[in-house]
């Protein structure tokens, strides 16, 4: 059974969309990922860090699905990482209004021992110098490692960002952060340039647009799967980055053909997160539903035609 390994933030959120507004809610970017590569049959760990505040009912969430928490640090007298934002209409764009690091300002990730050989490291969200921290810790050299990142980090550590994009395999950034990155607005070009910076694949997400692969000169484009109701887009992101990787862990497979099915695989799961807000949808996700809305997948990408 493949091993994944899962880093980034563990928190609350605070969200409202033209929808509705919670309270805080279980939220970040590892708790995303994980939740969407539990529908694979895979061995996953999360690296991360919460405080005491956080309850035991989200703990046994992960350990319910098979989830390794044993490298979920824990700060007695801490509190968790908090989020609160506002989207606007379109759902596309947001406003941050409260960012509170907490016990993410000083975390340092230890890299369980069980999971140093892992097959597949998926680096979430984090500061570039954490993310290459655990990349230190690997024992042997994962076949794949997969980086998220944002518009953040190219601000406030691009230096300590470029050092770890030279030590990964794929890139997931969507495309106002690809031309970000590049300075460049055509998104093939933007690609062409981020593979020159070390990744063998890039993938941009589009959002509702769908996402691309690149890997030299081959594109790959998967849709998204056009939706009556979109209450919350927070998560999906990671969600798409949690089916991505948690596929290749299990398919142990990471040919372009491959990576292909993954793009489908991730787009798949990131539909349904946005149908509820925050994690909701995602906690009790049911693989027999996964496997019927890929079939809606397969029916709005395939066709025949005849050349004249």
């Amino acid at each position: 059974m493949g091993k994944l390994l899962i880093v980034g933030t563990v928190a609350f959120d605070a969200i409202e969309t033209p929808f509705g507004k919670t309270d805080k809610i279980l939220g970040g970017a590892a708790t995303y990922i994980s939740l969407a590569a539990s529908q694979f049959n895979i061995k996953s760990a999360i690296v991360s860090v919460v405080g005491d505040d956080f309850p035991k009912k989200h703990m046994d969430l992960f350990t319910n699905k098979n989830i390794d928490v044993s490298s979920l640090e824990v700060v007695k007298g801490g509190k968790s990482f908090y989020w609160k934002g506002k989207y606007h209409n379109d759902l596309n764009s947001r406003d941050t209004l409260v960012t509170e690091l907490n016990v993410l300002a000083d975390f340092s990730p230890v890299v369980p021992e069980n999971f140093k050989d892992a097959d597949v490291v998926m680096l979430g969200n984090l500061h570039p110098s954490t993310q290459m921290s655990v990349i230190n810790q690997m024992a042997i050299r994962p076949k794949l490692i997969v980086l998220d990142t944002m518009n953040f980090w190219m601000d406030n550590a691009l230096t300590e960002l470029m050092a770890v994009i030279a030590h990964i395999d794929v890139i997931t950034i969507n495309d106002e952060e690809a031309r970000q990155l590049t300075n460049e607005y055509s998104l093939v070009k933007a690609a062409e340039k981020i593979q020159q910076m070390g990744p063998k694949y890039v993938v941009i997400k589009k959002g509702e647009h769908g996402a691309l692969l690149f890997h030299k000169t081959e594109v790959f484009f998967a849709p998204a799967l056009p939706l009556e109701e979109v209450f919350d887009p927070t998560g999906a992101g990671d969600s798409f980055a949690g089916g991505f990787a948690g596929y290749l862990t299990e398919t142990e497979n990471i040919s372009f053909n491959n990576l292909k099915r993954a793009v489908i695989h991730g787009s798949n799961l990131a539909s349904f997160c946005v149908e509820r807000f925050g994690t909701e949808r995602m906690e009790d996700l049911q693989k027999k539903e996964a496997n019927e809305r890929l079939l809606q997948f397969k029916e709005l990408t395939q066709f025949d035609i005849e050349l004249q």
